[in-house]
């Protein structure tokens, strides 16, 4: 068969799981290191989280050109872009900590940032692969790809710290860039059809697709889901440290961490096409309200562990079901401006906590910064309550 011929579903999309699985332990090695390095290079602590801010504006950013460009040269073209930023931002990321450059150390985590900008659209191109009707499975599986970095991203933190003689993890940013490297190999073989040929079809504009509420309620449901969560992870490395546990508790903090984002996507899509997905999304929410309830509870290695597992399983339903969701509000002539809308309003909305979340935590504590997301929280699982109502009383009049 010929190299140029498309791929078989199955093969673009473990592809695109084992390139989400090398983004997100690139970005998971990240969100271990860049706040305890950010305090270390800052010259005021609130500015502690700023890299970790700066990846995710990065992401923000890169979402709606990230689509446009895929629209016109097609997902893979994207993707490898994509995948060469996150070469570049790791590079720089170890130059800036040789050099003790917090300026460069920020841009360096603004590109890797843009990588993800890039790659979060995996998802969408294994729907396209897969086709609508297995959208739930499509997409979690490739979500699903993030279990992978639940160990390798922060061990490659933990191995990489002194490769380099005195230059305390220099060798983890330079690991960083090796995996995005391999990312770039392996998406080489990525084969889809251009986005404009399947984008075919008639589109609404887009005021009117976003005045549909299962649209509104999906971004939202999801951006808050994202916010609530790189919130609370951004600083709980800080957190640890400041309550006098030991640096070694970090590191399987995270990982279970990262566990409890990914592990469950082996099964959301399964539960999506069963109860639906603003039931999925309801569990995500009590399930990260019940974090808030497990981080006010103490201050001790279990109570950081648990309360991080739980907030991690709540993301992946809050987050994969409302990706789900958003699949359902669009035609297929309307899938990439609605991505792009939908990619720059959750990750906007994921920056502005980000931002927010180390001058949260230096001025008023973990405390204040776990109620703070309580309201949205509770704002988001009346719209999923609410959105479900409405598709049961439609289905009621359709009977």
């Amino acid at each position: 068969m010929s190299a140029l011929m498309p791929a078989s579903p199955r093969g673009n999309i473990l592809i695109l799981a084992l390139s989400q699985a090398l983004m997100l332990s690139a970005i998971v090695l990240s969100m271990a290191l860049a706040a305890i390095l950010g305090a270390m290079l800052a010259p005021d602590k609130g500015l502690a989280t700023l890299p970790v801010a700066a990846m995710v504006i990065g992401t923000a950013l890169a979402s709606l050109p990230a689509a446009m460009l895929m629209r016109r040269t097609g997902r893979r073209p994207g993707f490898l872009i994509g995948a060469l930023l996150g070469v570049g931002g790791s590079l720089l990321s170890a130059l800036a900590l040789y050099r003790s450059d917090f300026a460069a150390f920020v841009i360096g985590h603004f590109l890797l940032g843009s990588y993800q900008g890039f790659a979060n659209y995996y998802r969408f191109a294994a729907v396209e692969a897969a086709g609508p009707a297995q959208a739930g499975r499509a997409i979690s599986l490739v979500v699903a790809g993030g279990v992978v970095a639940a160990f390798l991203g922060p061990q490659l933190g933990v191995w990489g710290r002194d490769w380099i003689g005195g230059q305390i993890f220099v060798g983890s940013y330079l690991a960083q860039g090796v995996l995005s490297l391999a990312a770039l190999v392996l998406l080489s073989r990525l084969r889809l059809p251009k986005v404009a040929a399947v984008d075919d079809g008639p589109a609404r504009p887009l005021r009117e697709i976003l005045a549909q509420p299962a649209l509104r309620v999906a971004i939202f449901g999801a951006a808050i889901g994202y916010a609530a969560m790189i919130m609370v992870m951004t600083v709980t490395p800080l957190a640890i440290l400041g309550c006098g546990l030991p640096g070694s508790d970090v590191t399987p903090v995270i990982q279970w961490h990262v566990v409890g984002m990914f592990a469950p996507s082996f099964f959301t899509g399964i539960l999506i096409a069963r109860y639906g997905a603003p039931r999925i999304m309801q569990a995500g929410f009590v399930l990260l309200l019940g974090h808030v309830v497990l981080a006010l509870s103490g201050v001790e290695f279990m109570h950081f562990l648990s309360a991080l597992i739980l907030l991690g399983v709540g993301w992946n339903f809050a987050f994969i079901g409302g990706t789900a969701l958003l699949t359902q509000a669009y035609q297929p002539g309307e899938r990439m401006k609605v991505q792009a809308v939908n990619e720059f309003a959750v990750f906007g909305l994921v920056a502005a906590a980000t931002l927010s979340a180390g001058w949260l935590y230096d001025r008023f504590g973990c405390v204040t910064l776990n109620l703070a997301v309580t309201p949205l929280l509770l704002a988001a699982l009346i719209a999923a309550i609410g959105i479900e109502r409405k598709f049961h009383r439609l289905a009621m009049a359709a009977a």
